[in-house]
C-alpha cells in the first residue's frame, strides 16, 4: 500500500443546504472508488456516513463523518458534514481541517439559504472550492438556470467546466468543456458530444477559456492573438486559479443515479490543493507543512461513546503520529499516552501504525485532550490556531424525569458538551435551573435524545425562567431584634441597618459604622453572613437582590444570651425589613441583540422588534444585508431563534449577549408578583 502524505492526499469537505444530496454524493464516491460494494441510501439509513440512530430517524446528517477512499493513486479524505444550520459546529470543524470544499446545489431548488451561508464561511476561510449541481435526474432540474443563479448569488467567478446532456428522466451525462468529450451513463463511457448540446458546449467553452486566459498574462496574449491554448496550459492555469480563489468551477451530475460522479473525483484530483500547498496557521504565525518536522496535530472532533469511551479525531499537519507513543498537549500543558491509532470510515475503525502529515486519524481514551487542542512533542511545542465555534443562541432548561436521572444528568451533560463545543451548560443561580444552550431547537432536542440513548438519562426541555432580580429605589433604615427566652441560656441579637441603592446596580455591598462597641467586633461577621444569605430572596417575588449597600450602624447585645447565630438571624431580619421599606422594584435582564438580515426583510424585523419592547440602537448596511443593533428584554426573546428562522426562512442570523438589568414595567411587575404568590399558595 502506498504511503499517503502531503504530496498525495486531498482533504475535502462536502457543504450544502440541507437536502442537496451531499451524503448521496459521498456514497457514490465511495462506491466508484471500490470502498463499498453497494450504494447505501439516506432514506433507509443505510449510507456509510449517516450511521447514527438519530440521523437514520431524522434522515438528516447530524455529525461530521470521515470517508477516506483512493482515486488515481491519491487518498481522498471526504468529510461529510450536516447541511442543517443547527449543526454548524460540525461544519466549522470539517472546514478547518480541509484544503478544499465541494458545495453541492440541488438542480431543482437552486441556491438556497444554507448554500449562501456555507459560501460565506468558505469566503471567510479562503477555502478553494468546486460547485456541484446535483440531482440532475430530478423533476424540474435545470442546469443552465441554476448556473445563472449561482453567478448572480455567489459571484461571477463561478464558471461551468462541464455542461449537462438532458435533464430529469432524460439525464444522460456531461460534456467536459476542456477536453470537449461527452461522458454518459453509469459506469461512464466516453462519447462524442451530441448535436443537441454542441452549440451550447462551444459557447460555454469560449467563456471558460476567456476566464482562464485572464488569469495569466502569457495566456491572454495567446488568446487575443488567436493562438491555440493547449489542454495542459488550460488545466494548469485553472488549477492555480481555483487554489487562489479567482475561479470556482461548476460541475454537475446525479449522485443517486451515480451519473458523472467519477468526474467529481477527477475534479478533486485535478483542481483542489494538496496539504503541501497550504500553510499551517499557528500562534506564532504561518508555516510550511513538513513530514520531517516535529509532530503537530489539531484535534477537531471528540465523540463520547459509553462502550468505547472517548474517541478523538485529529489532523496531522507536521511530522508523523505513531501508535503506542507519548505526545504533549500544548493547549492543556499535559502529556498524553497514545494507544492504538485508527483510520476512520463512517463508524468503522481501521487500526493504523502511523498517521503522516496531511492525513486524518483517531485515537481512543485520551485523558485531558479536548476539541481544538494541539498535540505535539514536548521539546518542540507548537499551538495550531484552534477552530472558532459560533456562540450558542438558543437556551432551554433541562429537567431530569426521575430521581435516578438527577444523579446521572450532570455527568451526561458534561460528556455532551465535550463532544459538541457549540453546546454550553450553566446553572442559573436566580432560578435554580440547569440551562442548556445550543444553535437551535433541533440541536437541543437531538442532544436530549442523545443523553437518553448514550447515557440512559431521561430529561425534559422547557423554556427557561427569566432570571429576574430585585433591588430598592430609596434609602431605608431597619431595626431587628432577635430575642428568645427559654430555660437556661436565652437568645439575643439586635441590629440596625441602613440600606441604600447602588447607582450601577452592581454587586451588593456590606459596610459597618458601629461606634462604642454596641455590637461587639466578633459578632459583625455573623451580621454580614445573615445579610449575605438574605440577598438570595427579595420581598416582592422572591428573586435574588442586587445593587444594595447595607451598613450596620448600631445594635445591642447581651453578655450571656448573645451568640453568632443570634446576630446572623438579626442581620437577615433587618435586611428583609429594610428591603420592604426601600420602595423595591423588579429588574429584568436586557440583552444586546445584533441581527444580520437581508435588505428586503429589514422592515419586517424592525417591526417585529418593536412588538418585543426593543430599543433599536442603530443600523449598519453591509453589502446586501443590514446589521440591526438593539437592546431587548430577555423575557421577549426566549424563542427568538425560532421566530427569526420562520420570519426570514433562515436568511437572517443573530447573536445576543447580556448587557445590564433594567426596571420591569409596572403592569408586568404586578403580573409576576401575583404569579409568584399563587405559586406559593399552591405549595402551601
Amino acid at each position: 500500500m502506498p504511503k499517503y502524505g502531503l504530496e498525495n492526499i486531498h482533504n475535502v469537505v462536502l457543504l450544502s443546504h440541507g437536502g442537496a444530496g451531499k451524503t448521496s454524493l459521498s456514497e457514490a464516491m465511495l462506491f466508484n472508488a471500490g470502498v463499498i460494494n453497494r450504494l447505501g441510501k439516506v432514506d433507509d439509513g443505510s449510507s456509510t456516513s449517516d450511521y447514527d440512530p438519530d440521523e437514520a430517524k431524522r434522515r438528516i446528517s447530524i455529525n461530521l463523518s470521515l470517508l477516506p477512499s483512493n482515486w488515481r493513486e491519491r487518498k481522498l479524505n471526504i468529510i461529510d458534514v450536516p447541511g442543517y444550520a443547527d449543526f454548524v459546529g460540525e461544519v466549522k470543524a470539517g472546514m478547518r481541517v480541509s484544503e478544499g470544499a465541494i458545495v453541492a446545489v440541488c438542480a431543482a431548488s437552486g441556491v438556497e439559504v444554507g448554500t449562501e451561508m456555507v459560501w460565506g464561511y468558505c469566503e471567510e476561510a479562503k477555502l478553494p472550492r468546486l460547485v456541484y449541481i446535483n440531482k440532475m435526474d430530478r423533476e424540474n432540474a435545470d442546469f443552465f438556470k441554476v448556473v445563472e443563479e449561482i453567478k448572480t448569488k455567489l459571484g461571477a467567478k463561478c464558471h461551468p467546466i462541464q455542461i449537462t446532456i438532458g435533464a430529469h428522466t432524460d439525464f444522460q451525462g456531461v460534456v467536459d468543456l476542456l477536453t470537449m468529450k461527452a461522458y454518459t451513463g453509469s459506469p461512464p463511457k466516453e462519447a462524442e458530444i451530441p448535436e443537441a448540446v454542441k452549440a451550447q458546449a462551444d459557447s460555454y467553452r469560449e467563456k471558460l477559456i476567456e476566464a482562464i486566459a485572464e488569469i495569466d498574462d502569457k495566456l491572454i496574449e495567446k488568446y487575443l492573438g488567436g493562438d491555440e491554448i493547449t489542454l495542459e496550459e488550460l488545466t494548469g492555469t485553472l488549477r492555480q486559479a481555483v487554489i487562489s480563489g479567482s475561479i470556482v468551477p461548476i460541475i454537475a451530475g446525479s449522485a443517486l443515479q451515480n451519473i458523472a460522479v467519477n468526474r467529481v473525483l477527477d475534479a478533486i484530483c485535478d483542481y483542489l490543493p494538496l496539504p503541501k500547498e497550504q500553510k499551517i496557521m499557528t500562534a506564532s504565525g504561518a508555516a510550511d507543512p513538513s513530514e520531517s518536522a516535529p509532530l503537530a496535530a489539531l484535534v477537531f472532533k471528540t465523540t463520547a461513546d459509553p462502550y468505547v469511551g472517548k474517541l478523538t479525531y485529529f489532523r496531522v499537519y507536521n511530522g508523523v503520529f505513531t501508535s503506542n507513543s507519548q505526545v504533549y498537549n500544548s493547549s492543556q500543558s499535559a502529556v498524553e499516552r497514545i494507544g492504538q491509532l485508527y483510520l476512520m470510515r463512517g463508524k468503522t475503525q481501521e487500526p493504523a501504525a502511523e498517521i503522516r502529515a496531511g492525513d486524518i486519524g483517531a485515537v481512543a481514551k485520551l485523558n485531558v485532550t479536548a476539541t481544538g487542542d494541539t498535540l505535539c512533542t514536548q521539546d518542540k511545542q507548537v499551538k495550531i490556531t484552534p477552530i472558532v465555534f459560533p456562540t450558542p443562541i438558543f437556551r432551554e432548561a433541562v429537567y431530569p424525569k426521575t430521581k435516578i436521572d438527577i444523579d446521572k444528568m450532570g455527568s451526561a451533560l458534561s460528556r455532551l458538551t465535550e463532544e459538541d463545543p457549540t453546546l454550553k451548560v450553566h446553572r442559573e443561580l436566580g432560578t435554580g435551573e440547569t440551562i442548556l444552550s445550543g444553535m437551535g431547537d433541533t440541536h437541543l432536542s437531538v442532544a436530549a435524545e442523545k443523553m437518553q440513548r448514550k447515557f440512559g438519562v431521561h430529561v425534559e426541555l422547557a423554556i427557561p425562567k427569566v432570571p429576574y432580580r430585585e433591588t430598592i429605589t430609596a434609602p431605608s433604615k431597619a431595626e431587628y431584634k432577635h430575642k428568645k427566652q427559654s430555660g437556661g441560656h436565652g437568645q439575643y441579637g439586635h441590629v440596625l441597618l441602613a440600606l441604600e441603592p447602588l447607582p450601577e446596580r452592581g454587586a451588593n455591598e456590606f459596610a459597618e459604622k458601629v461606634v462604642g462597641g454596641s455590637v461587639p467586633r466578633n459578632y459583625i461577621p455573623a451580621v454580614e453572613k445573615g445579610v449575605v444569605e438574605a440577598y438570595s430572596e427579595g420581598c416582592l417575588a422572591g428573586y435574588p437582590v442586587i445593587g444594595v449597600k447595607a451598613t450596620l450602624y448600631d445594635g445591642s447585645f447581651h453578655a450571656v444570651d448573645s451568640s453568632e447565630i443570634c446576630f446572623k438571624i438579626a442581620g437577615a431580619g433587618a435586611f428583609k425589613k429594610g428591603l420592604a421599606e426601600g420602595r423595591p422594584i423588579l429588574l429584568e435582564p436586557i440583552m444586546n441583540l445584533k441581527v444580520t438580515v437581508p435588505n428586503d426583510l429589514t422592515g419586517d424585523i424592525i417591526g417585529d422588534l418593536n412588538t418585543k419592547r426593543a430599543r433599536v440602537m442603530g443600523m449598519n448596511p453591509e453589502g446586501d444585508t443590514n446589521v440591526i443593533d438593539a437592546q431587548v428584554p430577555l423575557a421577549e426573546i426566549q424563542r427568538y431563534s425560532i421566530d427569526l428562522k420562520s420570519m426570514t426562512q433562515g436568511r437572517a442570523t443573530f447573536i445576543m449577549e447580556f448587557d445590564h438589568y433594567e426596571e420591569v414595567p409596572a403592569n408586568i411587575t404586578q403580573k409576576l408578583v401575583s404569579q409568584k404568590q399563587a405559586e406559593k399558595a399552591e405549595k402551601s
